[in-house]
């Protein structure tokens, strides 16, 4: 009876584990699924989240200095009587003091302002890595959806190679052709297989950038991805100003927003830096209790109220507050020096998302009629090598230039989709304000090649499929 359920029990946990493998495995995330897992579970992201709650931390801490402070403190001891004394042995005081700061030169507001403005860079550097991830994500997957299409367009292209081959050799068993044409068609399909397995490879690997950016641990041995996604490579044209792009980065990217804290700090570090040379006044209160050793001078015991005004002024340092205000000034002016290189980075940010882009236009124009071309010489080749007007090698190189007309076109949109999630990134905004979605079907004249090639983006399902 126990072997029984043992063996039952081996079972169901066996069902459970194939249970909870296929429900992991049936995860599948839309490009705006991923990019909002990215957002909750990006460690990058998280870090920079937990830098801004540090920041409001700082705060808090500051903004101490404007409210009154409470503490309480106590001695006691006993001395050894080495001498002849009448003072008493036993020394003891507690006291609860109540103390507010009067003046501290412009430290105290140096210190919260200060805060304020990490807590605003803190957030500037969140905006700006959130806008990185969301980069990111966004290419790994285009990048996802490329080597993907790759796949099929090499099994595609290896069906072929296949079908040749064992088209020739029949025709060869059947005396019709040479050795030479089953060797050529053996040699066509051994050339496209190891693509293949370059595409594969390719694929896997994008899985696990992807998975590292939306933070989805992988499980060590797993043979299939941790999630699938869904959709296909899309083109949609788009019209942006370089200039427009330009204006945009420079008065939208966190990046630069972030250096522009920098110098405000270090102009609000130099003020408090400065508080060293002034007086800090403080005023305080409370209730003591202490002993009196003299008896003398009255009872052991005795208690009451305090209250004052404690004075500092450092009237020399040592050349410590000159030596800080210096290292200040210094930070202050590689902080701008800083500015004016993230504007320069920014801006050939801009300028290289946006020649991308363009280039990826052109390209993916003009290999979306040689994608057409393609098909068309493929067919007319086959014709003639029935018709007895061509040669298998024109078939072959036929179908080879099918595939590489595809997979350069796959590239040009995966390029073009990248470019604009760079461009979306360097300047600051979303790719929906930046306003470079468009649909195609009511594009003028003038953009009708761009809207076929946007109605031609998705792979056929066949190489010879026009």
């Amino acid at each position: 009876m126990c072997s029984k359920l043992s063996a039952i029990s081996v079972m169901i946990a066996a069902v459970l584990a194939v249970c909870s493998k296929s429900l992991e495995a049936t995860s599948i995330y839309t490009i705006e699924q991923a990019v909002a897992l990215a957002q909750e579970r990006n460690p990058d992201i998280l870090v920079a989240r937990r830098k801004v709650t540090e920041a409001r931390g700082g705060f808090i801490e500051a903004r101490s200095g404007y409210l009154p402070s409470l503490s309480s403190s106590g001695l006691y001891d006993k001395r050894q009587t080495q001498s002849e004394t009448n003072l008493r042995q036993e020394d003891y005081n507690a006291i609860l003091k109540l103390e507010q700061n009067l003046y501290t030169g412009g430290a105290v507001t140096s210190q919260v302002a200060i805060a304020r403005l990490n807590i605003a860079k803190a957030n500037y550097d969140l905006q700006e890595t959130t806008s990185r991830v969301i980069m990111d994500a966004r290419i790994a997957f285009n990048e996802l959806l490329l080597n993907r299409a790759k796949v099929r367009v090499h099994e595609d292209s290896v069906g072929v190679f296949e079908q040749e081959l064992k088209s020739e050799q029949e025709n060869f068993n059947a005396g019709i052709v040479g050795k030479l044409n089953v060797q050529r068609a053996e040699v066509a399909l051994a050339n496209e297989r190891p693509e293949l397995f370059n595409a594969q490879t390719d694929l896997r690997n994008s899985y696990l950038r992807l998975a590292e950016l939306l933070g989805v641990d992988v499980r060590p041995g797993a043979q299939s991805p941790p999630f699938e996604i869904s959709g296909e490579l899309q083109y949609r044209p788009n019209h942006a100003d370089l200039n427009d792009c330009l204006a945009r980065a420079d008065a939208n990217r966190p990046a630069i927003k972030a250096r522009e804290k920098d110098i405000e700090i270090e102009d609000r570090q130099y003020v408090l830096d400065r508080s060293a040379t002034r007086p800090h006044v403080r005023a305080f209160s409370g209730y003591e209790i202490y002993s009196e050793r003299d008896p003398e001078v009255g009872p052991e015991f005795n208690y009451g109220g305090v209250v004052g005004i404690n004075a500092t002024w450092n009237i020399f340092d040592g050349f410590a507050t000159k030596g800080r205000m210096q290292a200040t000034r210094a930070r202050r002016e590689a902080g701008v020096q800083a500015l004016a290189a993230a504007r320069r980075s920014v801006g050939s940010e801009v300028r290289s998302a946006f020649f991308d882009l363009q280039q990826a236009e052109r390209v993916l124009e003009n290999e979306t009629r040689n994608v057409q071309t393609a098909d068309e010489a493929l067919d007319t080749a086959k014709g003639n090598f029935a018709a007895g007007l061509g040669t298998q090698l024109d078939v072959l190189q036929a179908a080879a230039d099918v595939t590489r007309t595809r997979t350069t076109r796959l590239s040009a949109i995966y390029l073009h989709n990248a470019a604009l999630a760079r461009l979306a990134h360097a300047c600051g905004s979303s790719e929906e304000a930046l306003n470079f979605g468009s649909d195609f079907k009511g594009a003028k004249s003038e953009n009708r090649n761009a809207a076929l090639a946007a109605d031609v983006a998705k792979p056929p399902q066949k190489m010879t499929q026009r």
